[in-house]
C-alpha cells in the first residue's frame, strides 16, 4: 500500500500558491484494508476514505470506462492492481495529474510541470472527451490562471468543440454547471471563463444569455467577451454574489434574461435576490443627487434595506460597478455615502406613535423617516 498526494495540492505547490485542501490517492489496497486502519468510507460511486485524523479524502486509484452519455455514465474500477499512472491518466489536464510520494519526489508521467512552466491547459488522453464537466473546468482554470498566462492548448479546444458538436454538454445538470460558474466568479479574471467557453461554441449552449456579448475572430477583432460591469466589479469585491449581481448587469435581455439564467441553472437565493434589485434600481442609484427624500424612502423600502440591511453595501458594489462599467476612471462614488446616510436617519428616526394605531402607526413611521432623511439631502 502507497500513499501519493495528488491533483491540486501539487499543482499549487508548484506554483508557488497557498493550498488550500489536500487529496491523496491509495495505490494497492482494498476498502477492507483502509477500513480496517480506521479509515470512514464516504464514496458511493467509487472507494473515497476519510482519515481517521487529518479527514482529508484518500480514494483509492481507479480507472472509468465510459458507459453513457454525461459525466455520470461511467463504468469505475477501483482494483488494487490499478497503477498510480493509471489513475493520473484519468484525470483532465496534465497540470492536474502529477503526484508527490512521502518523500517528496515528483511523479509526472503526463509532463504537467512543463506544461505548468509554459502555461498550457492541455487535457492528460483522448478520453478527456468523454465528461463534459472538463469544458468547465478548463474554462474555470483558464480564468484562475489568466494573470499568469495561461493558454489553452488547440488540441484540448479542439477535443472540447467536438464534445461540444456531439450534444455532451446538454448532459450537464444545472447544479454542476452552476457550482463551477460560482467557483470562477470568485477568480481573478471571471470575464476569461465566457471567453473560453466561446471559443469551443459552448456558450451559446451553457450561457445563452450572454452569447451576444462574445465577438469571434475575424479580420478586425480577437476572441474576447464584453463584459464591463462584471470586470468592474472584480476590483470591488471579492463577494460572488456581488460579482454576479454585476454580470446580471451586463446581460443584453435584462431582468427577462436574468430569470431564464437563473431558472436554468438554479441560482441560490442570495445570488439571485441581489442580482433582481440591482438590474432594476441600480438606475435610480446613479440619480442619487436627483431625489427626493420621498423618493429616497421609496427606493429603500424597494430594497428592503429596513429588514436587510446587511445586504445594502453589496447592492452599492454592484450599483458601483455599473457606474464605472461606463466610466472607468470615476474618481468616487458618492451615491452611496448618500445612500447609506439616508439609511443611518431613517432607521434611527425618532417617531411618536402617541395616540395611533393599526395603519397609522407604519404611516407615521414612514413620514418620520422622510422627515429625517430630507436632513441629509
Amino acid at each position: 500500500m502507497q500513499v501519493y498526494l495528488v491533483g491540486g495540492a501539487v499543482r499549487d505547490r508548484l506554483l508557488d500558491l497557498p493550498v488550500s485542501e489536500r487529496d491523496w490517492v491509495v495505490v494497492g489496497a482494498t476498502p477492507q484494508e483502509m477500513l480496517a486502519l480506521g479509515y470512514t468510507q464516504v464514496g458511493k460511486d467509487f472507494p473515497v476514505f476519510l482519515h481517521p485524523d487529518s479527514k482529508e479524502e484518500y480514494a483509492l486509484a481507479r480507472t472509468e470506462r465510459k458507459a453513457g452519455h454525461g459525466y455520470t455514465g461511467f463504468e469505475v474500477c477501483a482494483d488494487a492492481s490499478v497503477t498510480l499512472e493509471e489513475d493520473l491518466r484519468r484525470r483532465d489536464l496534465t497540470i492536474n495529474a502529477m503526484a508527490e510520494s512521502a518523500d517528496g519526489t515528483l511523479i509526472d508521467p503526463y509532463g504537467g510541470e512543463d506544461d505548468l512552466a509554459n502555461g498550457l491547459l492541455k487535457h492528460v488522453s483522448p478520453a478527456f472527451e468523454e465528461d463534459p464537466v472538463r469544458i468547465l473546468r478548463v474554462a474555470r482554470f483558464a480564468a484562475r490562471f489568466a494573470h499568469f498566462g495561461f493558454k489553452v492548448a488547440h488540441g484540448t479546444n479542439t477535443l472540447m468543440r467536438k464534445m461540444v458538436d456531439n450534444g455532451e454538454v446538454d448532459y450537464l445538470v444545472p447544479e454542476r454547471v452552476w457550482s463551477e460558474l460560482v467557483k470562477t466568479l470568485a477568480t481573478q479574471t471571471p470575464a476569461r471563463f465566457f471567453e473560453v467557453l466561446g471559443g469551443c461554441r459552448a456558450l451559446d449552449k451553457l450561457f445563452p444569455q450572454l452569447a451576444g456579448q462574445y465577438t469571434k475572430k475575424d479580420a478586425h477583432n480577437s476572441n474576447g467577451i464584453h463584459l464591463p460591469t462584471l470586470a468592474a466589479s472584480v476590483e470591488l469585491s471579492n463577494a460572488t454574489d456581488v460579482r454576479f449581481a454585476a454580470l446580471a448587469c451586463d446581460m443584453p435581455g435584462g431582468t427577462a434574461a436574468l430569470e431564464d439564467f437563473c431558472a436554468r441553472h438554479k441560482v441560490p437565493n442570495n445570488h439571485r435576490q441581489l442580482a433582481e434589485i440591482a438590474l432594476r434600481h441600480c438606475a435610480t442609484v446613479q440619480r442619487m443627487a436627483e431625489l427626493s427624500a420621498e423618493d429616497i424612502m421609496d427606493l429603500l423600502e424597494s430594497i428592503d434595506a429596513f429588514r436587510r440591511g446587511e445586504r445594502v453595501n453589496d447592492f452599492l458594489l454592484a450599483c458601483e460597478s455599473c457606474a464605472r462599467a461606463t466610466s472607468p476612471d470615476l474618481p468616487g462614488y458618492p451615491q452611496a455615502d448618500r445612500l447609506r446616510a439616508a439609511l443611518n436617519a431613517a432607521v434611527t428616526a425618532r417617531v411618536n406613535t402617541e395616540g395611533k394605531s393599526g395603519k397609522a402607526i407604519g404611516e407615521a413611521i414612514r413620514q418620520a423617516r422622510i422627515e429625517a432623511v430630507q436632513l441629509t439631502l
